[in-house]
């Protein structure tokens, strides 16, 4: 009987030992799998944190970019609004430079491709019947009036009647209405005749066909 209790009680000592071990590595198990899931979670949280930061920093740039565009648009504004007002201080000082010497103003405008068969005052008063509106085969008719006026000549003067300048103003004074230079600048003298001849016969042809009968306009 001893013997036998001696082989269960070694038998039970075995089975608690081996219940033990279990017990143990059950917890050992649910330690690992609890660590793997702090790390996963970890993990996430650093990737969360990093998409963040990255869209902040392109949301950032963006705004960045958004204020440069801005900022270059003003300057460039700026630079050209200078270089305008540049332009026409350059422009008033060459016609006041020509108004105190009694030389001619030279015209600044462009001069258009149907108007380069035309030279000198002629092209100017090409380019000006267009800007006023009249289409090409308007000017020489204007062409024609004017060299039996003038023959475009920004100086010519009647000193019987006191007409002057290319479109012969009576007076000449009239062409003051247009700016102040007008007995040197030819530009401001083909401006008027151009306004005195829409008024008065719709158009150069008109013009002319009246200078043609009457043999005045």
């Amino acid at each position: 009987m001893a013997v036998g209790l001696l082989v269960v009680g070694g038998a039970a000592g075995v089975y608690l030992g081996q219940a033990g071990d279990g017990r143990q590595q059950n917890v050992s198990a649910r330690l690992v799998v609890q660590s793997d899931v702090d790390e996963v979670s970890l993990l996430k949280s650093r990737q969360n944190e990093l998409a963040a930061a990255r869209a902040w920093q392109r949301e950032a740039e963006g705004a960045a970019a958004a204020t440069a565009a801005v900022e270059a648009k003003r300057a460039a504004s700026k630079a050209r609004t200078l270089e305008k007002k540049a332009i026409a201080k350059k422009k008033a000082a060459a016609k006041a430079k020509a108004a105190a010497s009694g030389a001619l103003v030279p015209y600044s405008g462009p001069i258009p491709t149907s108007c380069k068969e035309y030279v000198g005052n002629r092209a100017v008063g090409c380019a000006l019947t267009l800007e006023a509106g009249f289409k090409i085969d308007q000017f020489p008719c204007l062409n024609q009036l004017w060299n039996h006026e003038s023959g475009w000549n920004a100086r010519a003067s009647n000193a019987g009647s006191g007409a002057y300048g290319i479109p012969q103003a009576l007076p000449g004074s009239k062409m003051a209405s247009v700016a102040a230079d007008w007995r040197t600048n030819p530009a401001t003298q083909i401006k008027w005749g151009l306004g005195y001849v829409k008024g008065r016969y719709g158009s150069p042809c008109g013009a002319w066909s009246h200078f043609q009968s009457a043999g005045n306009y």
